[in-house]
């Protein structure tokens, strides 16, 4: 396996992640976004004047629009909704007395994480896979995921204009009450997607796979932390309660509506 090259892309998630030490949050935030744009970028960088195929520039734009729209929403978002940056002061209370050194392995730990996860796509471009199903169906499924989380939160302000008083229910709202995740989901399954066929060895899979469940696990658990805090915030409304009795939380058409009931 290429450690020298997963070196490098460690090194340049460990770059662009580093926004977490002016805010913690954003090691899991505008700094995953960043970080994912800037392997994207590396990933072009690698394989120039040396690609075998063009499903390996298709797979590293899809990571560097992903990158930059997550962290220009999630900017854009703090600079100009008060109540999100309320969000980020209750999500980063008792992170300002971590010890710098707890900042550190999070700092690292996250970058490995960003590694993984893209890790797919650098070994089919190391291993110089030719094009097949695989990547081209990969992308496809990733850019329906940028697709879904973008209209996802451009309805959900749109909705919250009209009523913040209430989550969003309409449009893909209506389908499953976090459509976001669900897009992050689909874009990461198609990133695993990319690397189908293309590993040298059962240690390259593995890498990739972990990766893959590790993000699975971090968007479920978030759907879970989500309904709780909806829950809390609107408990009290019965139209609240009609909506999230009747619509999946998180995939279309699979009846599971609640993860708050769900042990940890």
């Amino acid at each position: 396996m290429n450690f020298q090259g997963l070196l490098v892309l460690f090194i340049v998630a460990l770059i662009f992640c580093s926004v977490g030490f002016y805010k913690f949050v954003y090691f899991m935030s505008v700094g995953y976004g960043l970080a994912v744009a800037a392997i994207g970028v590396a990933l072009l960088v690698f394989g120039f004047n040396d690609y075998s195929t063009m499903g390996i520039v298709l797979g590293s734009v899809l990571m560097i629009v992903y990158g930059f729209r997550l962290a220009g929403f999630l900017m854009y978002r703090e600079l100009k909704n008060g109540a999100y940056k309320k969000v980020l002061a209750d999500a980063s209370t008792g992170t300002t007395t971590l010890s710098f050194p707890i900042k550190v392995l999070m700092w690292g730990g996250m970058a490995l994480l960003y590694v993984l996860q893209t890790s797919p796509l650098f070994f089919r471009l190391d291993n110089m896979v030719n094009d097949n199903t695989f990547i081209y169906a990969g992308c496809a499924i990733s850019a329906l995921g940028i697709v879904i989380e973008t209209l996802a939160d451009i309805q959900k302000s749109n909705q919250k204009k009209v009523r913040s008083d209430m989550v969003a229910t309409k449009g893909l709202y209506s389908v499953v009450r976090c459509p976001n995740y669900l897009g992050e989901i689909l874009f990461w399954t198609g990133v695993f997607v990319e690397g189908i066929t293309a590993y040298a060895n059962i240690l390259q899979f593995i890498f990739s796979f972990v990766g893959y469940i590790l993000i699975l696990y971090v968007m479920v658990d978030s759907a879970k932390r989500l309904e709780i805090k909806q829950n809390k915030n609107y408990g009290s409304k019965d139209e609240y309660w009609e909506y999230a009795n009747n619509t999946p939380i998180l995939f279309a058409f699979i009846p599971l509506y609640h993860l708050s009931k769900v042990e940890d």
